[in-house]
């Protein structure tokens, strides 16, 4: 059976393609969005035209909710390694980081965990007012695996850096832009438009040029693949391990992975529910 598209590519013009995510109730990502996600970064890696990707979701509530708790983990594991040589889900990340076309998240909702991992893999991130963030993967024992604590350290800096990543909080917007973790906020009824007429603008610019920033931005901004290999590493090692299995199970049973109960509420559910 062939997996369903999860992403919708739009050509608004030869420079400009707009990327729409959808994959269920609250937009989870799984082996399925690995794989999709390779093949999408590879064309757009060989399009002689393209100039930037706009990034965004239609589901309301969530842009990419995280990774699913219940996807088949023999399946990750057994994934052949990307052109970087490392597993293709942080094979992803680097790929899309080092793009030769400028890279928009549109965050509207809620984005934690894996969905957080892939906005800060894109050069650019315009949230709404009712955009959330956060790195909860703490709070169920694990350390996050697509490059957080590598990106997160360069954005916003050491201590916030941890102040996220060991609070495994919630981020509303607002704090979120305060921090550096995005670049603005953006009212929730002028974002689509926002963001449009900013990619227009780059879309405007010659081609050789803006890869030719972003090279260089890149050499002296973004991690380098050691870091992430690591973090990657660390995340296997810590992920669904016996312990917290429990925890995991209770936070199903309040609703996790849909679109009400502690989904909504994530950061402070898993607080909540430890202190039980």
């Amino acid at each position: 059976m062939t997996a369903a598209e999860q992403f919708r590519l739009t050509t608004v013009s030869p420079a400009y393609w707009r990327v729409t995510f959808a994959n269920g109730p609250v937009n989870l990502m799984d082996p399925d969005t690995v794989e999709q996600l390779a093949d999408l970064i590879g064309t757009i890696e060989k399009d002689p035209d393209l100039t930037v990707v706009v990034f965004r979701s239609e589901t309301p509530g969530y842009f990419m909710a995280h990774w699913d708790f219940l996807s088949d983990g023999a399946r990750v594991a057994a994934m052949p390694p990307g052109p970087t040589g490392l597993h293709p889900y942080v094979d992803n990340f680097i790929r899309l980081s080092r793009l030769p076309v400028a890279t928009i998240s549109e965050v509207r909702g809620r984005t934690r965990g894996a969905g957080s991992e892939f906005a800060l893999a894109t050069d650019i991130r315009f949230a709404s007012e009712q955009a959330v963030f956060g790195q909860f993967e703490v709070g169920v024992g694990a350390v996050p695996g697509g490059g957080a604590m590598a990106r997160l350290g360069r954005l916003v800096g050491r201590g916030r850096a941890l102040e996220i990543l060991l609070g495994g909080d919630d981020l509303v917007a607002a704090l979120a832009a305060d921090y550096g973790y995005v670049n603005r906020v953006v009212p929730d009824a002028e974002l689509e438009v926002f963001t449009d007429r900013f990619a227009r603008r780059i879309a405007a610019f010659d081609r050789v040029a803006v890869a030719g920033i972003k090279t260089l931005v890149d050499a002296a901004t973004l991690p380098a693949d050691e870091e992430l290999a690591a973090g990657l590493k660390a995340y296997f090692s810590t992920a669904g391990r016996p312990e917290h299995r429990p925890f995991v199970e209770s936070l199903f049973a309040e609703g996790l992975q849909r679109p009400v109960g502690v989904e909504r509420n994530l950061g402070s559910a898993i607080v909540e529910l430890r202190q039980r």
